[in-house]
């Protein structure tokens, strides 16, 4: 198996958030299938549950609202072609159970559509794609002319800002009509995650923030923003997360600039 390196590694953590949120007794996300991944990838991951890993539970709380949307999307459109961009092994095709019409495309780096390979199972009209999504020749891959829904799940803030226009103008160009989920983080965690403990862990930091996603919606006469959802600040987070978590949000949220740090936008053209 190829070695995992830099951004690719931050899959484990997002992964063992999941899991550790099926545990709860009223889970967010319920993904069953990332706590058995999680435990094939590390028996003993569970050890301490709701110790500080717990905070990740944004992270949670991020997959479901790109669920929910996805969902939304998928309801008006049950002909469209799904993008799951810098998909990690995360089992959104298994949560949301598209029609056999919908043709889903997981794509990541090679090392991880492997990962993917071993420990998740396969699904028809699932295709997986190992690339970097800047090498934009995967698009020549995937069915085109219909209306297209592009999940970017913590994706954005490892793209530089020329990459990421790139790729928004690229795909908006190569369908007629479509959706784009991102969430992205401000410029100062940007600007900072040269500093961020978790991000040196993995040897990476971010490469482009913004304090108004919606200024994405400029990059092509075609894209519109469409809405925002919270994150940090999430009602979900701090309904269902363990008491020591909502606590730690809600002193965290108290940091200026914190609760408005990562951000999770809607467009559509």
């Amino acid at each position: 198996m190829a070695e995992l390196v830099g951004v690719q590694k931050t899959l484990s953590p997002v992964l063992r958030a999941k899991a550790l949120d099926n545990r709860l007794p009223s889970p967010i996300l319920g993904d069953e299938l990332a706590e058995r991944t999680m435990r094939l990838l590390d028996p003993e991951y569970d050890k301490r549950p709701f110790g500080t890993s717990q905070l990740g539970l944004a992270a949670v709380v991020r997959a479901k609202v790109h669920d929910d949307w996805a969902r939304s999307f998928l309801a008006e459109h049950p002909d469209a072609v799904v993008l799951h961009l810098g998909c990690g092994l995360d089992a959104r095709v298994f949560r949301l159970d598209p029609p056999p019409t919908v043709d889903w495309i997981d794509l990541d780096y090679p090392a991880i559509v492997e990962l993917r390979q071993r420990f998740l199972p396969e699904r028809e009209h699932c295709a997986l794609v190992g690339s970097s999504v800047t090498d934009l020749t995967w698009l020549d891959r995937v069915p085109r002319g219909r209306p297209v829904l592009v999940i970017a799940e913590g994706l954005v803030p490892y793209l530089t800002e020329a990459e990421l226009r790139r790729l928004l103008t690229g795909v908006v160009d190569a369908f007629p009509s479509g959706q784009v989920q991102v969430d992205t983080v401000s410029v100062w965690a940007w600007r900072t995650s040269k500093w961020d403990p978790t991000l040196r862990k993995y040897g990476t930091r971010f490469h482009c923030g913004f304090d108004d996603p919606a200024v994405l919606a400029d990059w092509h006469p075609r894209l519109r923003y469409v809405d925002e959802a919270p994150m940090n600040d999430s009602p979900v987070l701090l309904a269902k997360a363990p008491a020591n978590v909502r606590r730690a949000y809600r002193v965290l949220n108290l940091v200026p600039g914190m609760r408005k740090s990562t951000r999770i936008a809607r467009f559509r053209f």
